[in-house]
């Protein structure tokens, strides 16, 4: 019983560049914000604005994510890239109805737009909570 425990230095403990984590955090918010744009828009008849920004906040993830391996952060660049490119396949895969009927494409573009969304909004959500995100 004679352990000294008012030292609280941590043992085993990585340092934590506050810079990288920051610069991190507000390239997330600039993608999720992209984001959501695009899915709030998607929901609104008329107001898409085309894949440009999807396209821009998708080469900010890509050419970002690099820097973020080793954080919290790494998840949510995969994150959002999946979900792109799995909300782009299944445009792709959909794309068929709208040649054949108005409303089952109608249908299924709203049904990925809401998914979409919900996908945004969760992971953007976790990040401002500072969690990670699983696919």
């Amino acid at each position: 019983m004679s352990e000294d425990f008012t030292d609280v230095t941590p043992r085993n403990v990585a340092p934590v560049d506050l810079a990288l984590l920051q610069r991190l955090n507000t390239i997330g918010v600039i993608s999720y914000v992209l984001h959501l744009l695009v899915a709030v828009a998607a929901m609104v008849p008329g107001a898409q604005f085309g894949t440009t920004l999807l396209v821009v906040a998708l080469v900010i993830d890509w050419t970002q994510r690099d820097s973020a391996e080793g954080t919290w952060h790494a998840s949510h660049f995969r994150y959002r890239i999946r979900t792109v490119v799995t909300a782009g396949a299944l445009y792709l895969v959909t794309l068929p109805l709208w040649a054949l009927l108005l409303l089952p494409g109608m249908i299924a573009w709203a049904i990925i737009s809401v998914w979409f969304l919900y996908r945004i909004a969760t992971g953007f959500i976790a990040m401002n909570k500072g969690q990670e995100i699983h696919a």
